[in-house]
């Protein structure tokens, strides 16, 4: 079983934060499909299905970022599962926008949502961060990430949420590579083959 986990902060005024892309991930997945209605359990809120045939829970901790850990620590426990059956989703900044890297294990990076994962789980889950721009000054970073989405950004962030929901039965099976490269294909398919010039006769 894997525990997928979409990062975020709860109530309305967050929803449309680039903070709250993890959550805005999960709630495509859980759409796309077919998962159970949501439910409140683990001080968050869950929702269970399977993805090419591995069972699965996706989980946004209800206990805002700072204390995500508490949420993804008590599903994993419940289910006994290890560090390397839980995934998550999140924001990262140093990643332009649209763009999505994978990694399993590392550091925080400032993430106070992953400093708070790592502090109950340990590092070793999988990492699955989502690009959402800097906003050139680290001052500006904490604004910036709790502020929403522009309408100027809704095309790519429409199409990025869109492919990592399609993707993921790929990442369900830890095939990290073909996830990510999936990813890259539906956001940025290739150019059309023009048909060669016909011969003359």
């Amino acid at each position: 079983m894997l525990l997928l986990v979409g990062l975020g902060n709860p109530g309305a005024r967050y929803a449309g934060n680039r903070h709250n892309i993890g959550f805005m991930a999960a709630d495509l997945i859980v759409r796309r499909h077919d998962f159970s209605p949501w439910r409140n359990r683990f001080q968050g809120e869950a929702a269970e299905g399977s993805l090419d045939g591995e069972k699965m829970l996706v989980l946004k901790p209800q206990t805002f970022m700072n204390h995500s850990g508490q949420s993804v620590g008590e599903a994993m426990n419940f289910y006994k599962l290890t560090p390397d059956d839980v995934v998550v989703l999140y924001d990262e900044i140093d990643l332009a926008p649209g763009k999505v890297k994978v990694k399993q294990g590392g550091g925080a990076a400032g993430h106070n949502g992953i400093r708070s994962i790592d502090a109950h789980i340990g590092p070793d889950f999988w990492r699955v961060r989502l690009g959402v721009g800097h906003p050139g000054d680290k001052a500006r970073v904490h604004g910036y990430v709790l502020s929403d989405f522009a309408k100027s950004e809704e095309a790519w962030l429409e199409k990025l949420l869109d492919a990592v929901a399609d993707a993921m039965p790929l990442m369900a099976k830890k095939q990290d590579g073909k996830f990510m490269t999936k990813v890259a294909l539906l956001t940025q398919p290739p150019p059309e083959k023009k048909p060669p010039p016909a011969a003359d006769s």
